[in-house]
């Protein structure tokens, strides 16, 4: 009786593993085709960002960024800022639209968690509106290093329309 028992707990036990693994290779090779989607759209990915239970893109081709399916012209972006809990740390502004209204220091309201995480975003400011790209508060490198790659993208293409 103990040898049946134990046969049916191995079988379960062999079952959830395999369930897991063609779970764990449908996400692969669906991360996998999103992404040559966006390369078969000639943009290059800067950062996959995490969003509930799903990754999101932040990517840019020669003239738009793209969050998931928001779509930024670079041309109208005024100021970018790297956010940590809702208060800005790092920015970099365009000298393109300083006859526009100056952009104002962006901060948004912090967000509980239930456990003390530091929250990462990037707010990137346009002639039409503010976008806030959420780069995740999983641990505080992780988060840190995605937010660093989408402000170093977004100021570097600020930096290279300053100069022109």
């Amino acid at each position: 009786m103990r040898d049946l028992l134990a046969g049916i707990v191995a079988l379960v036990l062999l079952v959830a593993a395999a369930s897991l693994g063609t779970t764990l290779q449908f996400y692969r090779r669906r991360r996998r085709r999103t992404r040559e989607r966006e390369r078969a759209h000639g943009r290059t990915v800067v950062a996959e960002l995490p969003a509930g239970d799903d990754l999101v893109l932040f990517s840019e081709d020669e003239s738009t960024f793209h969050y998931g399916e928001r779509s930024i012209t670079k041309d109208g972006v005024m100021a970018v800022r790297v956010l940590i809990n809702g208060s800005p740390i790092a920015a970099a502004t365009s000298n393109r639209h300083a006859s526009a209204t100056a952009p104002h220091p962006t901060s948004f309201e912090d967000r509980p968690e239930g456990i003390a995480r530091d929250r990462w975003d990037v707010a990137l400011e346009t002639t039409t509106g503010t976008t806030l790209v959420e780069c995740g508060a999983i641990r505080e490198r992780v988060s840190q290093e995605l937010a660093r790659a989408v402000f170093d993208a977004v100021a570097g293409d600020i930096e290279r329309r300053n100069r022109a």
